[in-house]
Parts: C-alpha cells; structure tokens; sequence
C-alpha cells in the first residue's frame, strides 16, 4: 500500500493492448464537467448488465490499440478534457496505466465507472465519476462499497434513478454513508422511466444536498453514436 492507503497500479508495457469501442470528441453531456468539449475513450466489456444500460454496444467488439495509438487518437482532436469510459473501463488490467498516460501529457481526466471494481489503482489526479447501482437497475448488490474510502473532493458520485423506490434507496445510501460530505452528489433519472421534473421535485422536497442533471447529449443528439 503506498501513502493514503491507494494500491499502486502495476505497471504493463506501453505495448500493451487496450480493446476499445470507440474514441470521439464531443460536449460532455453529465457529471460537473457537463457542455465542455471532451474526448471520450470507449473502453470495451463490462461485467454488469445494468437494466437501463445505453451502451450495450460496447460489452463486445472493438479494436485493439497501444497506449501510444490511443494518446496519439486523442491529441488529434486538441481538446484539454479527457473522459474514458465504457462499458466499464477499470475491467481492463491496462486502463490504470493509460489514465496514468493522460494525466502525464497534460489533459484532465476523468474517469467513469460503475463502482463495482476496486478504483483505489486509479490515478490520484483522475476525476472519479462513481456510478453507485441503484436496486432498478439490477446490479446493486455489486457495489463495491469500500471505494467511497478512495473517494476525494475532487471526485463525485452519480445516482442513476428509475423510480420512486430508487430515490428512497438513494436518500437512505446519502445517510448512511454521508455520501454528500465526501464529495459532490449527482442524480439523474433513467431516460423513459423517471420524469425529470418528478426527480426534481422529490429533491427540492426533502432538502437533498445534491446536483440533479439530465443528459445534455441525449438532449442534442438523442441515441446518435459517437456523440
């Protein structure tokens, strides 16, 4: 264990092979960073199968690229924000080392994952955008939830709510875990299934100290890949 009780990320070659979906640059459409031009990293496979999941396209398929050939995608786009994702990026053994890549050309990273794999390999400058499973979406007995011990100030939590028993899941995980004095607290409401004004209203009723966010790409570009 190094200092702070982080896992050092073991090292692999940058040789090594990432199999990515996608790579795109777009306007990040959630989390704090919401409208700002990004380039997303697309890393392929995922061990959950979440109910509401928009991007079964990536559980298989894609191409397999060097940390080099993907470094060299992103700069191609000059843009100073950075987003790998997935499926869930941390399932591949090389993701820690290409977060580590980017924080050291310079861009600012974040990095989204389910919060059912360990993120404590993470980088210490990547934005951890912790998606805790709420029970409708099918996985909530996976998460992991010794990460919110990694978890700091700069990171944030997201809430992916399909209905009413969701929210009250999710006031509850506020209270027991404090979730809002670790770091910022986002929810959003599954596209189809929960009104956003419903969502709103329930957290201007109980006072909830969080950020409530729709998804400003679906908004723009409804399910268009690549955007």
């Amino acid at each position: 264990m190094t200092e702070g009780g982080l896992k050092p990320a073991p090292q692999l070659p940058m040789s090594a092979k990432l199999r990515v979906s996608e790579i795109f640059f777009s306007l990040q459409g959630e989390t704090s960073r919401s409208g700002l031009p990004t380039v997303f990293v697309r890393l392929t496979g995922c061990p959950l199968r979440c109910v509401w999941c928009d991007t079964s396209h990536a559980f298989t398929g894609g191409e397999g690229l060097s940390i080099p050939e993907i470094l060299e995608r992103v700069a191609s786009y000059g843009a100073r924000y950075v987003c790998v994702t997935g499926g869930e990026p941390l399932a591949q053994k090389a993701c820690p080392d290409l977060l580590k890549a980017l924080c050291d050309a310079g861009y600012s990273v974040s990095l989204e994952t389910s919060g059912a794999l360990d993120i404590s390999c993470a980088d210490e400058r990547v934005s951890c955008i912790l998606d805790l499973k709420a029970p409708g979406s099918g996985e909530e007995p996976k998460n992991l939830w010794d990460n919110l011990g990694h978890l700091t100030p700069r990171d944030e939590i997201k809430l992916v709510l399909a209905d009413e028993r969701d929210y009250l899941w999710a006031r509850q995980a506020m209270d027991a875990h404090r979730l809002s004095d670790i770091c910022p607290v986002l929810m959003a409401p599954v596209e189809g299934s929960l009104a956003p004004r419903q969502l709103a209203d329930w957290i201007l009723r109980d006072h909830l100290p969080v950020r409530m966010q729709v998804q400003l790409h679906k908004i723009l570009w409804g399910d268009e890949r690549g955007r």
